[in-house]
């Protein structure tokens, strides 16, 4: 009975954070409200122990971390990362930018581990903050648990309603781009139909289809099993297999390389040779599962926090974030003419190493449903758009923020 109450109360949270990102149009962040509601409870009624009694305890958290990584190699197209290469260079110049702003004039305002235990998630959210967490506690750094997810609940804040703000100035550009093309297409079609001649030409037959065309089935991937048996069951095999490999990988490297980089990698690379799917976990049907005892997991931190600390949190982590996202702004927007972007573009595909997928997926859609008049307009738009967010935020939250954490875990 503790158990299923104590489920109810966690998914109670995540779906009022939910609700109200959705009925603000995702302009006030779940996780915000998802987080003020834990600690609210963590002030009143909810015992501490609340996320491990609703299951999400230190085995499944084990599990959750590794098999998460290999599932976002998944979501990687290197070819996509390839054609975008632009958005990716800017996106990291953008965690560049944060980095060295925050670790440069932050350390002149704050102590070192403060800076530290703050700066990765500001580079890559949720993954990051997952990270530093387990991290600190590993080394039990307790005081400095709560500055992690701190930073990612307080970053969406500021993160999503300017990303949403940028791509609405970018709308309006790439619209007024599109209707001035359009103007200049119908001109030239209307000057061509004054010079067509009278004379006709002899239409040629179009050859005709036979009537029994023999059906070509599609080939399996090399991979790939009849859909029968290429169950739910069999996807998560496929990724325990390719996590327990990468794990044993790291073993052997003996820390030489973080070990959730190469689950990372070892993620990209199956999925590259089609082993793995897209999404997999997704088509699995227990990502949503495993991202929520994630997120449960980081808010159970929460509950070291009191009245008296928030102060002493709050002043250090919304000055952290003002100049990282000033230290993004600066780097994408010295990139942008060079490589062709807008700088309402460029800051965007900056913006979502605050966030990343599927936040970046989201936010763009709502625009692009806000700024298009019609279904070839909103078409044009995420054409334009949600290419080079998606490769930035694959780029920063999968790739960099894995890589920073790491090393700033190293340099505690």
């Amino acid at each position: 009975m503790v158990a299923i109450l104590s489920l109810m109360v966690v998914m109670g949270f995540m779906m009022l954070g939910e609700w109200v990102s959705t009925r603000s149009r995702a302009y006030v962040p779940s996780v915000f409200i998802t987080a003020l509601l834990f600690l609210v409870g963590f002030w009143t009624i909810v015992p501490k122990n609340i996320v491990p009694a609703a299951s999400f305890g230190t085995a499944f958290i084990q599990i959750t971390q590794a098999v998460l990584l290999v599932h976002m190699g998944t979501l990687m197209d290197l070819k996509l990362l390839l054609k975008q290469w632009r958005a990716v260079v800017i996106a990291l110049s953008g965690v560049v930018g944060t980095v060295v702003l925050t670790m440069g004039i932050g350390r002149l305002l704050f102590d070192w581990h403060t800076i530290v235990a703050s700066v990765p998630p500001l580079t890559g959210g949720l993954v990051a903050a997952f990270l530093m967490t387990a991290g600190l506690k590993a080394q039990h750094i307790t005081a400095l648990v709560a500055f992690p997810v701190a930073m990612f609940v307080m970053h969406s804040m500021l993160g999503y309603p300017l990303t949403a703000w940028m791509l609405k100035r970018e709308s309006r550009r790439l619209l007024q781009v599109r209707h001035v093309d359009v103007t200049v297409a119908t001109a030239d079609s209307a000057t061509s139909a004054t010079v067509q001649t009278t004379a006709q030409l002899p239409v040629c037959p179009l050859p005709t289809v036979p009537a029994k065309v023999k059906s070509v089935q599609p080939q399996l991937r090399h991979w790939q099993l009849p859909a029968a048996y290429d169950t739910s069951a069999f996807m998560l095999f496929k990724v325990a297999a390719v996590t327990g490999f990468a794990e044993w990988t790291a073993q052997l490297a003996h820390g030489t390389v973080n070990q959730y980089i190469i689950c990372l990698v070892f993620g990209v690379i199956a999925h590259q040779l089609g082993f793995l799917e897209d999404a997999v976990l997704e088509k699995a049907g227990v990502f949503h599962w495993l991202m929520y005892g994630l997120l449960a997991y980081i808010f159970a931190n929460l509950n070291i926090v009191k009245i008296s600390m928030l102060s002493g949190i709050l002043i250090p982590i919304v000055t952290l974030i003002v100049l990282g996202v000033l230290g993004m702004w600066i780097a994408s927007s010295l990139l942008a003419r060079p490589l062709g972007f807008s700088r309402e573009m460029a800051f965007a595909s900056a913006l979502t190493a605050l966030f990343g997928f599927p936040a970046d997926y989201i936010v763009t859609h709502e625009v692009t449903e806000i700024m298009g008049s019609t279904a070839e307009e909103k078409q044009y738009l995420l054409d334009q758009m949600l290419p080079k967010m998606l490769v930035g935020g694959f780029a920063t939250v999968s790739v960099a923020s894995v890589i920073i954490a790491s090393i700033f875990l190293k340099i505690l």
